[in-house]
């Protein structure tokens, strides 16, 4: 599949149709078409000119800018014009968005990229590269859609994704065209084609997963993406968390959504407060139960079976920005709770001696543009060494259960995934993140990011409770450090895509005990 010419052809299929849908801040008001099918084509068309005649063929071009209409007008705008799409998070620091951002020819923003851009600048940020502000207007768009010849060019890199790695120099991951086109057609036989009608994005747009989901599988389907509020920030910023959307999600009325795993764990508590008779309505705002994706880390197994007892399945997934994202996937009539799926049809699995997940795939990456020592090799035989362990049962189901790299082995030679542990605790009243560690250490120790509001008491004893009753004698955690959320914790120890930042633990822990004897 070629998803550029998939959405042209969809354009050219129904060209009034809604393709981009700005939700309200008010949860009251009503929604709004921001461009319909025909109107982002010629934005787009319009902007790729710019990008032809403003930088060099196959050149990069720099996207800082928030969940927005332009986001979505620039990346099809940047495959229109064959260049390579370097996406840039805007929660990213300086010295990383200097990294991003030094080979692109032309930076292009939307207003929050602009803030955020000025504030990089503030800290030191000096750009070669010329700054472009877009700026999408809903206006008729006269003529006819056509397609452009970019659609029949050969298989080249179309973006540049980068993913956390050791250093401040995050690794660029380099997509192929026809890889991500052989992941969306994969995709496309796991899923109806009403199932992306209304897809509700809610974390950002720069992660290559909210990218193919949000925007490749509506825009090829006839679907329309829907944006909220500029004023909402995305799941993953500081400040937010999940329990946050769910009013968004019922207001929206999506008939799809990626889950991050938070979010997952805050529709479980919400479905306890709902009668069975309104509990589908009540919380995804029509009596249709959308198609309910998750991924991005472990989901504990009893919240996916509450989940299932309710009435609503939710469908984990596995991937990584090196296979152009997902490669397993449970979907409906093959959903095994507690695994992540099956391969996908294009991908191919197998298990190393030491248990490591191999895969070969038609949409796997061309390659790093830097290397870091969390890269992912790829040997002589095309297989992509993941660093995660996993199991494969009898049917193909996989299930991942922990990383080569962050597997812990106490002072007393015992083995424990800190990534299952962690979701198994983040199931305690008032527990948001954790982080476990112990390595080389006769006990396993712990850093809890708690609710705000609550009392660290009352947390303290119940994860405590919680890990006597669950967990064994090694994976319980005797002195846990219990934080009260705020932007500075969160930003030191987790990622935007709320992945633990492990190497940063050790500072941290010093810096909390410098403060406790001051």
């Amino acid at each position: 599949m070629n998803v550029l010419s998939e959405i042209m052809a969809q354009a050219l299929h129904t060209p009034d149709a809604p393709a981009v849908v700005q939700l309200a801040a008010d949860c009251t008001a009503p929604e709004a078409v921001a461009l319909t099918y025909r109107q982002l084509v010629a934005q787009a068309q319009r902007l790729a000119s710019v990008l032809i005649d403003d930088t060099p063929a196959a050149g990069q071009v720099g996207l800082v800018m928030g969940n927005s209409v332009e986001w979505v007008v620039a990346d099809l705008a940047s495959m229109l014009a064959a260049r390579v799409e370097v996406p840039v998070p805007l929660a990213f620091s300086v010295d990383q968005a200097r990294h991003l951002l030094q080979g692109c020819a032309l930076v292009l923003v939307d207003e929050a990229g602009e803030r955020t851009l000025d504030m990089w600048r503030c800290a030191g940020l000096r750009l070669s590269a010329a700054v472009r502000s877009v700026s999408v207007v809903n206006e008729p768009a006269p003529g006819r859609v056509s397609t452009p010849a970019a659609c029949a060019a050969t298989d080249s890199v179309i973006k540049v994704i980068h993913t956390s790695g050791t250093t401040s120099r995050p690794k660029g991951v380099k997509i192929r065209r026809d890889g991500l086109g052989a992941l969306v057609e994969a995709l496309w036989q796991r899923a109806r084609r009403d199932d992306y009608q209304r897809y509700l994005v809610l974390v950002p747009l720069s992660l290559l997963i909210e990218q193919v989901t949000a925007l490749y599988m509506p825009l090829t389907s006839g679907g329309a993406v829907l944006l909220p509020a500029p004023s909402l920030a995305p799941l993953g910023s500081p400040g937010v968390i999940a329990e946050d959307r769910l009013d968004l999600i019922r207001q929206a009325r999506p008939t799809a959504m990626t889950l991050t795993p938070a979010l997952v764990e805050a529709i479980a508590r919400r479905v306890e407060t709902l009668g069975a008779i309104e509990r589908i309505e009540g919380l995804f705002g029509t009596p249709r139960l959308p198609l309910l994706a998750a991924g991005g880390g472990p989901v504990d197994v009893e919240v996916l079976l509450r989940l299932q007892r309710a009435g609503i399945d939710v469908f984990q997934g596995y991937g990584l920005s090196e296979n152009s994202s997902v490669a397993t996937w449970n979907f409906r009539g093959a959903n095994r709770v507690g695994s992540v799926g099956q391969a996908l049809p294009h991908v191919t699995l197998r298990l190393g001696a030491d248990g490591e997940l191999l895969l070969r795939s038609s949409s796997l990456f061309a390659g790093y543009t830097n290397e870091d020592p969390s890269s992912c090799a790829l040997d002589d035989e095309g297989w992509l060494h993941t660093g995660d362990l996993a199991r494969i049962d009898a049917d193909g189901f996989v299930s991942i259960i922990g990383r080569k790299k962050t597997m812990i082995i106490t002072g007393n030679g015992r083995n424990v995934s800190p990534e299952w542990l962690e979701a198994a605790y983040r199931q305690v009243p008032g527990v948001e993140q954790a982080i476990v560690y112990g390595d080389r250490q006769a006990f396993m120790g712990g850093v809890f990011i708690i609710d705000a509001q609550a009392d660290p008491a009352d947390v303290g004893a119940a994860i405590a409770a919680f890990a006597r009753t669950h967990l064994n004698e090694i994976e319980q955690i005797a002195q846990p450090l219990l934080i009260p959320r705020s932007e500075e914790a969160m930003r030191r120890l987790f990622t935007v895509t709320g992945r633990p930042r492990r190497d940063q633990v050790p500072a941290f822990l010093n810096d909390c005990t410098a403060r406790i004897r001051a």
